[in-house]
């Protein structure tokens, strides 16, 4: 009996993509695909989408899968290249380095490449995380193009760190940095993550590099995916492997922290944190067991998690449950646990079953 799958929802990665193309017709969008797409299967959805115009990941290797699995479109590095060997296999295999700092830039001047590589300047125009500063840029862009090493204009990116927050000074600051720092030079531009796209379109310019609201998740910890038009495409489902009888005063789970106030029936769920369900999910942490809201009681083990049926139900063993996707968003739950769906969505582990539908 399988028990921890992920379905897959293709269709609504679809759905999303339409959207928010729909959002920003003027622009390109990148696909942000980093994370094993965010824990939904990359090359998966690199080829489900293949109406994008690039892909984009953290880091090299990650590239690689997507070539090796017939990915043709053009892959940016997000956090390009930190050896002359990686700059090798980026001009091999036609990959599109980011360049945030100087050491990157020695490189790029340095090597002896078989072919020029498309090349992307990060500028920090606030987040202070990565980049260059933007009275850096004239100099990376003079040495950037006069390289044979670098093919074309130089593109420009930035990175949005509060555009979740539509009150928030900072992003239009940031904004009115990135376009002082680019405006003197022709290279293409790229501002908006997922939050810039679905709420500043000032901010889309020649490229879009949605990341989150692909798989249908809000960038706002305050709503839905689903208040944005968007579709949860992963639906995490395990079964119920025991029913028991619980009474009143009795704790349960390791350290016995719960304890009932009532007679009830308790459910064992065939879910864990070692399937990446998060240890420190508190109790009332909802759960959708046939179609109902019900609440987790006890911590949360390796393997197993309880939950509270209550003393009424009729629930059996090899039941269905949903710990979150269709019917019980993921950023509810993550709002229970007090972490982010982004998070709750990545660290599923490779033992529990990708179903792709």
């Amino acid at each position: 009996m399988l028990t921890a799958k992920a379905e897959i929802d293709l269709n609504a990665l679809q759905h999303n993509f339409n959207v928010i193309k729909q959002l920003s017709p003027r622009s390109k969008i990148v696909a942000v695909v980093k994370g094993n797409a965010y824990g939904h299967c990359a090359t998966t959805v690199a080829k489900t989408l293949s109406a994008a115009d690039a892909f984009a990941v953290a880091r090299i290797e990650e590239a690689v899968v997507l070539r090796q699995a017939g990915i043709t479109q053009p892959i940016i590095l997000l956090e390009g290249c930190f050896c002359a060997d990686d700059l090798h296999t980026a001009a091999q295999s036609q990959f599109q380095p980011v360049v945030h700092h100087a050491g990157q830039l020695a490189d790029i001047l340095a090597t002896s490449l078989a072919s020029p590589l498309k090349v992307w300047l990060k500028i920090d125009t606030g987040m202070h995380r990565i980049g260059i500063y933007p009275e850096q840029v004239a100099h990376y862009v003079s040495q950037l193009t006069h390289s044979a090493n670098v093919m074309g204009d130089v593109g420009f990116v930035s990175h949005f760190y509060q555009a979740d927050e539509l009150s928030s000074a900072t992003t239009l600051e940031q904004l009115t940095r990135f376009v002082a720092a680019t405006a003197p030079f022709p290279g293409e531009k790229s501002l908006s993550n997922s939050a810039g796209v679905l709420y500043w379109s000032d901010a889309h310019f020649d490229w879009v590099r949605p990341g989150i609201a692909l798989y249908g998740i809000s960038p706002r910890a305050e709503s839905n995916g689903i208040d944005e038009g968007l579709l949860p495409v992963m639906t995490l489902k395990s079964k119920l492997i025991s029913v028991r009888e619980h009474k009143a005063g009795e704790t349960i789970g390791y350290g016995g922290h719960w304890i009932a106030e009532r007679d009830t029936r308790i459910g064992v769920v065939a879910m864990g944190y070692g399937d990446g369900y998060p240890r420190m999910a508190p109790a009332g942490t909802p759960v959708l067991v046939n179609g109902r809201k019900v609440a987790l009681v006890g911590r949360v083990s390796m393997d197993m998690m309880t939950v509270d049926l209550g003393p009424e139900s009729h629930d059996q063993a090899g039941d269905e449950v949903t710990l979150w996707g269709n019917g019980l968003p993921a950023e509810e739950v993550a709002r229970h646990i007090g972490t982010i769906a982004y998070e709750l969505v990545i660290k599923i582990t490779n033992r529990v079953e990708r179903q792709f539908l």
